[in-house]
């Protein structure tokens, strides 16, 4: 077993906060940086940040702290940001289109190869370089192009059909925007979305401080 596996899925949620604060310093023309002042950067301990650094080697030397560029260019191997991922999106209404145009995508090295719909009002046009094709269409093009990442937009009636449509042909990675939890076997990692979820939490926290200052 490789020793990363053993690492909490906690620390693999920090570390691209921290990956991209250091695309901040490294724009910013910062060359070193401390735990402290990632710290005060992404509201982290220092001692939080130090430890979730050590399970990877750490990096940093004490007294010197870490170099800003070489820290970034580690974590982003760690997150296999050094990889190039072809993506497609299942479901092109205003959420799959929305991810499609995400900038972030093509800031990294994600690639949009394809979405799919079954509008035929949609179908044929294209999201930057990508066309809306027929979801029936969907098997066929599986079976002749190798993608790494599916993303789903679909309603929550048809999402499960559509995971294991793709697991069925390889794709290990899903990115679920559909309103339902999927269930797939375990080798496919599944990485569900639930908007409302954290719109509720924002509400709660927004009532919470309102009654205390009241």
């Amino acid at each position: 077993m490789d020793r990363h596996d053993k690492i909490s899925p906690a620390v693999i949620r920090r570390l691209p906060k921290y990956y991209r604060y250091l695309g901040e310093l490294n724009k910013s023309g910062v060359n070193k940086t401390s735990s402290r002042e990632l710290s005060e950067m992404t509201g982290f301990s220092a001692s939080q940040i130090r430890q979730d650094l050590n399970n990877f080697g750490g990096f940093g030397q004490q007294g010197f702290g870490y170099d800003v560029e070489n820290l970034r260019n580690e974590i982003s191997k760690i997150l296999g940001l050094n990889k190039k991922y072809r993506i497609i999106i299942i479901g092109a209404g205003n959420i799959g289109q929305a991810i499609a145009n995400y900038t972030g995508f093509y800031e990294a090295d994600y690639e949009v190869v394809a979405l799919f719909d079954k509008n035929p009002k949609l179908i044929g046009m294209s999201v930057r370089n990508a066309v809306i094709m027929d979801c029936d269409d969907l098997e066929e093009f599986l079976k002749k192009v190798k993608i790494d990442i599916a993303v789903i937009c679909t309603p929550k009636s048809v999402s499960q059909h559509v995971a294991e449509q793709v697991a069925k042909h390889g794709i290990k990675a899903i990115w679920n925007f559909a309103p339902k939890d999927l269930k797939l076997p375990d080798d496919v990692y599944v990485e569900n979305v639930h908007m409302n979820e954290s719109l509720f939490s924002l509400t709660y926290y927004y009532n919470k401080m309102k009654n205390e200052n009241e």
